[in-house]
């Protein structure tokens, strides 16, 4: 079925702009309180937010809808996505919610939602929610009004559970980590965290101001963290982006480490060690062709799905894996959350580089990528991908490139944009294939 209003990762879009105004809060909150009432009991939602100008607006749009139907609701503030989650599962809530558009500009933002057991919802319940969002939803009586209220140590909770992930027989004395922090929701939890562990912080990213989130900081903005890196002298680096879903690391040189690394790096020491699920991990299909041939090298495979944490998510529970993730930087590990956890991943990350008592350049860097070329091309309208033109064009590519490398063309699920990506061994023909698609993609819309 045709979503209306949620995308790959919930409802998303410019402030004050449809979707993403104060009235479609306010209606998301009432029909996904109604939908998720079930039972005699005091309902509850826990919503959390990053550290965006409008997520006050948002929020108290959010807070009038849920209560309206007659669900108590528990602020969280400023907190990470997977933090959301965990406290929804955590305080036995009905439902959880986190305001945030992510790694996107302080002038985005989006409604994430969480079921009762923390994880991502369903197709079932978003289409159910969306069809209540355009009905009248019956208000609860005068006296079943929910109540809110504000929840003081949920920073605390958090970077506890974020401690415990990590290994009771490691300590992080001696390393000198920066932690960049993207202006974002992770500002104060994720170098408390890292410095109760012993680690010696340098923390950059921790001066929200309502409209720096993501702002030349952050995982997609690593350049800042790669100059504190070297300039300090840091042993390693580690960028969150704005809900602290995302990780992407640094290593002493400046060198950036991407999830895919980081999920190599992981799953082949828990492999070691006898705690990897499935023999192997779950990736998308942008993952690069290097990592799964270093995952066969390991004698470990690799479950490729659609692009979207949840797609991940869905293979990994569906077939037992524990380790799996994007390229991005999202990395799911479920022996200790529900969602993608930047700060969890990075201590798995730091618990590899003590154990092995060496570099992170000589650590982290798994597999030598093979050549990847991503593209965007934004069209107007129509459905370019269906036009003859561009279907033959892609099987031309898809031919050429044979076994040698892989094609993935897909369209945003969030903005009207055609994402063309190609590997393979031979650079030059790569750029050259993902030309000539993009060109033919233009000629079509």
């Amino acid at each position: 079925m045709a979503r209306k209003y949620f995308g790959t990762d919930g409802i998303r879009g410019a402030t004050n702009m449809a979707p993403m105004t104060a009235q479609m809060a306010m209606k998301v909150g009432m029909a996904a309180g109604a939908h998720f009432q079930r039972g005699d009991h005091r309902h509850r939602v826990v919503i959390g937010k990053d550290t965006r100008l409008s997520g006050y607006m948002l929020e108290n749009a959010m807070v009038a809808g849920f209560t309206s139907v007659g669900m108590d609701v528990v602020l969280v503030g400023p907190m990470p996505t997977p933090a959301v989650a965990m406290l929804t599962q955590s305080m036995r809530a009905d439902m959880g919610v986190m305001i945030s558009a992510s790694h996107n500009p302080y002038a985005d933002n989006g409604i994430k939602l969480f079921g009762p057991d923390g994880f991502k919802l369903s197709d079932a319940d978003e289409e159910a929610i969306e069809a209540l969002i355009d009905r009248e939803v019956p208000l609860a009586a005068s006296s079943d009004i929910g109540r809110a209220r504000r929840y003081d140590d949920a920073r605390g909770r958090y970077i506890h559970f974020a401690k415990a992930t990590f290994p009771d027989d490691l300590r992080l004395d001696g390393l000198k980590v920066v932690v960049d922090c993207a202006n974002g929701a992770a500002y104060q939890v994720a170098p408390s965290a890292l410095w109760e562990l012993g680690a010696e912080v340098v923390a950059i990213g921790i001066d929200p101001n309502g409209k720096n989130i993501n702002d030349g900081v952050g995982s997609t903005a690593p350049d800042t963290l790669r100059e504190t890196v070297v300039a300090s002298g840091a042993h390693i680096g580690i960028a969150l982006d704005g809900d602290a879903d995302r990780l992407i690391v640094v290593d002493e040189h400046g060198r950036i480490v991407d999830g895919d690394q980081l999920m190599a790096t992981i799953a082949t020491g828990w492999a070691r060690r006898g705690r990897l699920n499935g023999g192997g991990l779950v990736a998308t299909v942008m993952s690069n062709l290097g990592l799964e041939r270093h995952l066969g090298e390991q004698g470990l495979g690799l479950i490729r799905t659609k692009v979207g944490d949840r797609h991940v998510l869905e293979a990994m529970r569906a077939r037992g894996y524990n380790v799996g993730g994007e390229q991005s930087g999202h990395i799911i590990l479920t022996d200790y959350a529900t969602t993608g956890d930047g700060l969890v991943a990075s201590l798995q990350v730091l618990a590899e580089l003590v154990r092995a008592g060496a570099p992170a350049s000589e650590v982290l860097h798994r597999f030598e990528p093979v050549p990847q070329i991503l593209k965007n091309v934004r069209f107007a309208g129509g459905k370019p991908l269906e036009a003859a033109s561009v279907i033959d064009c892609i099987a031309g590519a898809e031919a050429e490139l044979a076994a040698n490398g892989r094609l993935v063309i897909r369209p945003s699920g969030t903005e009207p944009v055609i994402r063309v990506m190609a590997e393979g061994d031979d650079a030059a023909q790569v750029e050259a294939v993902v030309n000539r698609i993009c060109d033919a993609v233009r000629a079509a819309a």
